[in-house]
């Protein structure tokens, strides 16, 4: 099994800035892939970004050039810098973990999320 915690949401206005973080722990060597998705209310969970063991990193088009995944290793921690806040970014945000498929990111494991609040 592996946990997920997430960290870092909150309010802030438009064209503000915040970073998520994701500390992972338990059987983290079967991770190869790790992501965040978000759910605003009403609407269906969709992806944020990807990044993969080899460090390929994929975006929704709605955040390219504002988002940036990144992780430490050592510390068993992804990250997602939001810059460019908007008010369509408000959500709750999800960590998820998993592995490679084909080439592809597929997610078995997912943190409780966390509230971001975008003010117009």
């Amino acid at each position: 099994q592996v946990q997920l915690v997430e960290s870092g949401g909150g309010l802030v206005q438009a064209g503000g800035s915040l970073r998520l973080s994701c500390v992972a722990s338990g059987s983290i060597f079967r991770i190869n892939a790790m992501g965040w998705y978000r759910q605003a209310p009403g609407k269906q969970r969709e992806l944020v970004a990807t990044i993969t063991g080899s460090d390929r990193t994929n975006y929704a088009d709605s955040v390219k050039g504002r988002f940036t995944i990144s992780r430490d290793n050592d510390k068993n921690t992804l990250y997602l810098q939001m810059n460019s806040l908007k008010p369509e970014d408000t959500a709750g945000y999800y960590c998820a973990a998993g592995w490679t498929v084909l080439g592809l990111p597929t997610m078995r494991y997912w943190g409780q999320g966390t509230q971001v609040t975008v003010s117009s």
